[in-house]
C-alpha cells in the first residue's frame, strides 16, 4: 500500500464523520420545536399557583375561583357548619378519605382533615362533582347543608364528603395553604 492510499482513507473517513456530524446538529435543529412545544405555554405556567384575597369572604358565605380550568370553592363555614361537619361519624361516609392533596392519601376524612386552618372556619375545594363532572351548588344545598349536583343526585355535606347519591368521593382538596390572613394559594 502506498503513502498516497494511506492518506486517501484517513481523509475519506474524516469526509464520513463529518458528514454524520453535521446531520446529527441538522436533526437536532430540526427536531427542538418539535420537543420545545411540549413544554407548558406561559399562560399554563402562570396558572400552576394563584393567590387568592379572601378579605371579602362573609361568614357563611363562599368565593369561586377558576384555577388550572376548573372552579374551585372557597367557603368561610359558620360556626354551625362546622359543628355539624365535625359531628359526622366516619362511619356514616362513602368514602372514608379524606381526598387532601396537603395530607397523606390515606388520611381520614374528618372535618378536621378537610378544612384549610386548625378552627376549621375556611374549606377549599375543587368544584367538580367526582361522579361526572359536573359543578355542584352551595349555599346550604342539599339533603346535608353543603352541596348539591343537581345533574345525578349527589349530595355532600358541609365538609365537602360524599354522604349520598353516585359520586363515588369526596370533593377534592387542592394544594392550598395562608399567606398572611387574607390571601390563600392554590397550587
Amino acid at each position: 500500500m502506498s503513502h498516497a492510499d494511506e492518506h486517501e482513507g484517513t481523509r475519506r473517513d474524516f469526509l464520513y464523520y463529518a458528514t454524520a456530524g453535521a446531520g446529527a446538529v441538522a436533526a437536532g435543529a430540526a427536531a427542538w420545536p418539535l420537543i420545545n412545544q411540549m413544554n407548558p405555554s406561559a399562560d399554563v405556567q402562570a396558572l400552576s399557583s394563584i393567590r387568592v384575597d379572601i378579605s371579602g369572604v362573609e361568614l357563611g358565605t363562599q368565593l369561586t375561583v377558576k384555577w388550572r380550568g376548573k372552579p374551585v370553592f372557597i367557603r368561610r363555614r359558620t360556626p354551625e357548619e362546622i359543628e355539624a361537619a365535625r359531628a359526622v361519624s366516619l362511619e356514616e361516609l362513602i368514602d372514608p378519605k379524606a381526598e387532601n392533596a396537603n395530607l397523606d392519601a390515606e388520611a381520614p376524612a374528618t372535618d378536621e382533615n378537610r378544612a384549610l386552618d386548625e378552627n376549621g372556619e375556611w374549606l377549599v375545594m375543587i368544584g367538580v362533582c367526582t361522579h361526572l363532572g359536573c359543578v355542584p351548588i352551595g349555599d346550604g344545598a342539599g339533603d346535608f347543608g353543603g352541596w348539591f349536583c343537581p345533574c345525578h343526585g349527589s349530595h355532600y355535606d358541609t365538609s365537602g364528603r360524599i354522604r349520598k347519591g353516585p359520586a363515588p368521593r369526596n370533593l377534592d382538596i387542592p394544594l392550598a395553604r395562608f399567606e398572611g390572613e387574607s390571601t390563600i394559594i392554590l397550587g
